[in-house]
């Protein structure tokens, strides 16, 4: 009897802590949820939050993902030659509502495009152009080009599974020099942040790039965040990723594709840097 009654305190002793556990565990992403933003709104941390020089950076993986959603560009097709000038751009799209507003909270705290879902289309790794139709014209250079095509969300959030993209190489003319751009080397392609942020949008800066032919982990590829210049964040996830705590003004990124010893990638692209400006109501 007295073995179990000690069995019986053990077991309920174990399923306290368990029960401890679990609840300090919530407690505790609840908490960072809070931490990072004042308040619980806005994405929703998914895992640690990283933190240095007055910046916070995490990544989120809350939002709707439209899995079946599928994206190809007919026009121009892979290797044809166009005239340069306005190119026309065609594309075949399936299961994605282009003009929609994404239908969740981050688009009410995230920099959110009022004309809705969108294609972003990005030649050469420049600053992408949003498209709400699947037929439009984008002036484009005499030379060779590589393009990237993939499905957004409203707030500008890229879909990453492997339907909602389309890269390809185009020439434009007649160049005398050509491109040399291996379609299943690993890329890396810059989308966010962009342009100027004002008011409540400066709060939450979301960062957001395309992978091609690799992924990150802890022990493969990863993406070296440097911003303003020295702040370095590593990031392990291809998730996007909210920066707060970013000053008023003219900000930088610096995207670097490395593997796991800290060595760039080669590739045309996988060393980038943009500006973009945050400004206040007032």
């Amino acid at each position: 009897m007295k073995n179990t009654y000690l069995f019986l305190a053990a077991a309920l002793l174990l399923s306290t802590t368990a029960c401890d556990t679990t609840r300090q565990t919530q407690e505790n992403e609840a908490q960072m949820a809070t931490d990072v933003t004042g308040e619980r709104s806005g994405p929703t941390p998914s895992g640690a939050v990283m933190s240095k020089d007055g910046l916070r950076v995490y990544a989120f993986n809350d939002s709707p993902t439209f899995p079946e959603s599928q994206l190809r560009l007919n026009s121009p097709a892979t290797g044809s030659v166009v005239e340069p000038g306005a190119v026309e751009f065609s594309y075949d799209l399936s299961n994605y509502q282009l003009t929609r507003m994404t239908s969740h909270t981050n688009s009410e705290h995230l920099a959110n495009s009022e004309q809705g879902q969108h294609i972003h289309n990005i030649v050469d790794n420049e600053p992408y152009t949003a498209h709400y139709e699947t037929q439009f014209t984008k002036d484009i250079e005499e030379g060779d080009h590589v393009v990237l095509s993939f499905l957004s969300r409203s707030y500008h959030e890229s879909l990453k599974h492997k339907g909602a993209y389309d890269l390809r190489m185009i020439t434009v003319g007649r160049p005398a020099q050509r491109m040399e751009f291996d379609t299943n080397a690993p890329h890396m392609f810059y989308s966010r942040p962009k342009g100027e942020y004002t008011g409540a949008d400066t709060e939450r800066i979301m960062l957001d790039f395309y992978l091609v032919n690799t992924d990150l982990s802890t022990t493969g590829n990863k993406v070296r965040a440097t911003i303003n210049g020295s702040t370095v964040f590593t990031l392990d996830r291809w998730l996007p990723y909210i920066i707060e705590g970013l000053p008023m003004g003219e900000n930088t990124i610096k995207l670097e594709l490395i593997d796991n010893a800290g060595t760039v990638l080669p590739g045309p692209f996988n060393t980038v840097t943009r500006t973009f400006t945050l400004t206040s109501n007032s």
